[in-house]
């Protein structure tokens, strides 16, 4: 989890790929109106994110509920939003859902996201996700990567694969 430029793309497929697990890109299965309002250059708001924070949790608990972990790369910005991504595993014994959320300084990101291209978020909209960004609580659990240009992707994956052994 993370903003957007944080590299949740690059190191959720590269984790994935390390750990054999099933992965999602979010970015993926946003609806088309979704897309076409952050290419206009306006944020999401909560009644935007709501469906596609639904898909992505339908995704999650049919990975789970079939006995697989999985690994999605999602912004998953607000607390509410990761409660929703939680309920995923309601019900399915032995299953939770865990938080690695990459976090980068402002100017990486805005450096990172200048330099993207085709890519419907733009340096513009960073502002507004950061505005909305709440970083997990102690109580969430979550693994905190602290990202920077000097922390590849690899760095990354083994920091979230080595923490996620600690806890079992």
């Amino acid at each position: 989890m993370g903003v957007s430029g944080s590299g949740k793309s690059t190191v959720g497929s590269a984790l994935a790929e390390h750990l054999g697990w099933p992965y999602l890109e979010g970015d993926s299965v946003h609806p088309p109106s979704n897309v076409a309002k952050m290419a206009a250059g306006h944020p999401l708001d909560d009644a935007d994110r709501a469906p596609w924070l639904a898909h992505i949790r339908d995704w999650m608990a049919t990975a789970l509920d079939a006995g697989s972990s999985c690994v999605v790369g999602c912004s998953a910005l607000k607390r509410a939003y990761r409660d929703v991504l939680r309920d995923a595993a309601t019900g399915i014994d032995g299953a939770s859902v865990r938080f690695a959320y990459l976090e980068v300084d402002r100017s990486t990101l805005y450096r990172r996201l200048s330099q993207r291209q085709h890519h419907y978020m733009h340096a513009n909209m960073l502002a507004s996700q950061l505005d909305a960004l709440e970083p997990p609580d102690p109580d969430e659990q979550a693994i905190t990567i602290h990202s920077s240009d000097r922390t590849s992707p690899s760095d990354a994956v083994a920091e979230i694969v080595m923490r996620l052994s600690d806890v079992g």
